[in-house]
């Protein structure tokens, strides 16, 4: 994890963090006991740079962390434009963005400093994270349309099937069964 974290830390990018998946996945397969690790289907590096918004820009940037290291799934997202994708008021932050995930255990980042000690952001916290909790954030519990996200989204993770310590719950706060359709 150090070694990818070094590697996005060389883009030298403003208000860089790795988030969601790459922190919540080494945590769960920690605590499930796994002596293998889950294999991500991207590594989301998020940044803050108001002053170049280009989509374009950010698949040059996984173009460059492709080179350093070809085998990892990288995903780079530029936060000052997020805001527009889900139409919302624009974000102050790379964190602020992260605030803003669907689940308290995915809104997790973390970085490097310049002396390159480890940074953790958590906006929500940690616990829902360490007690193998899903839980929506606010913002999927007080528009129906994020929460209509927030259901598809289990569906399609299939936490369960990978975690099965995993407790779900749907924005009304209660357990929730995740059964395919």
């Amino acid at each position: 994890m150090m070694s990818i974290l070094e590697t996005a830390q060389s883009l030298h990018l403003p208000d860089w963090w790795i988030c969601a998946g790459f922190v919540r996945t080494k945590v769960w397969d920690t605590l499930h006991g796994y002596s293998y690790k889950t294999d991500l289907p991207d590594i989301d590096v998020v940044y803050f740079d108001a002053s170049n918004t280009d989509e374009h820009f950010e698949k040059y940037l996984e173009s460059k962390l492709k080179e350093k290291t070809p085998v990892e799934p990288w995903s780079v997202k530029n936060q000052a434009r997020m805001h527009i994708i889900n139409e919302e008021a624009p974000y102050s932050s790379a964190i602020d963005a992260v605030s803003r995930f669907s689940e308290t255990a995915t809104s997790i980042a973390l970085t490097l400093n310049k002396n390159n000690d480890l940074i953790l952001a958590a906006p929500w916290g940690i616990q829902d994270l360490l007690s193998l909790q899903i839980k929506p954030t606010p913002p999927f519990t007080e528009k129906e349309a994020l929460a209509s996200i927030y259901k598809k989204r289990l569906l399609e993770k299939d936490w369960n099937t990978k975690w099965p310590k995993v407790k779900i719950h749907g924005t009304n706060g209660f357990l929730w069964e995740v059964k395919q359709e």
